[in-house]
């Protein structure tokens, strides 16, 4: 059985300074350095393009800029962020973890503990990932409920219905017609509102 492929990495060089250790770092580490960017401005296209497993920024301390293209990465092509800075004050750790970075490490790491940092980037990330697509389910599965609140109330109002005898006549309709509740829920209230 082969080894798996290495993580393919994409460096973002976010000060002057040269991360030509931190690149080497990475490749005694058994990473693959695709490609580096020596500004955040081009970050979200270099992910784009070249689709990373993880991005890795190195920086002093993370500008306004920096931090506002990863929020936007964080928005449109989610991945998995590890930043490497000089400053580790709290308000900028804070900053960077709500810009989506997922490991925020103060200086340089060697060889040897690159592979610990890169893998709890990648599992938090996941988690996180988990844990929005719960909330979005729920978030949605809430908005449904009020459609089927409000359907139930215009069919209570409208037919004197009670509240249950509304539900199951909303329960037969969307089996007759093959659709969710929440779906016939929207019909009729689209077509109450379209009614007066």
């Amino acid at each position: 059985m082969s080894a798996p492929p290495p993580l393919r990495l994409l460096l973002v060089n976010d000060h002057a300074k040269t991360i030509a250790s931190l690149r080497q770092a990475l490749a005694r580490a058994g990473y693959a350095v695709i490609a580096e960017v020596d500004s955040a401005a081009a970050l979200l296209q270099a992910v784009e393009r070249l689709r990373p497993d993880v991005v890795i920024v190195d920086t002093e301390s993370p500008s306004r800029d920096t931090l506002e293209q990863l929020a936007l990465l964080g928005e449109i092509a989610p991945h998995p962020v590890v930043m490497f800075a000089d400053q580790g004050d709290l308000p900028t750790i804070e900053a960077a973890v709500h810009a989506g970075v997922a490991a925020y490490v103060v200086d340089q790491a060697d060889a040897a503990r690159l592979a610990p940092i890169i893998d709890l980037a990648r599992a938090r990330f996941a988690e996180d990932a988990r844990l929005r697509q719960r909330l979005a389910a729920a978030e949605q599965q809430l908005a449904e409920r009020k459609l089927i609140e409000r359907a139930k109330g215009i069919l209570m109002d409208k037919r004197r219905l009670s509240e249950n005898d509304a539900y199951q006549a909303l329960r037969r309709q969307a089996m007759r017609e093959g659709l969710r509740i929440a779906d016939l829920a929207r019909q009729l209230i689209q077509a109450a509102e379209l009614l007066g």
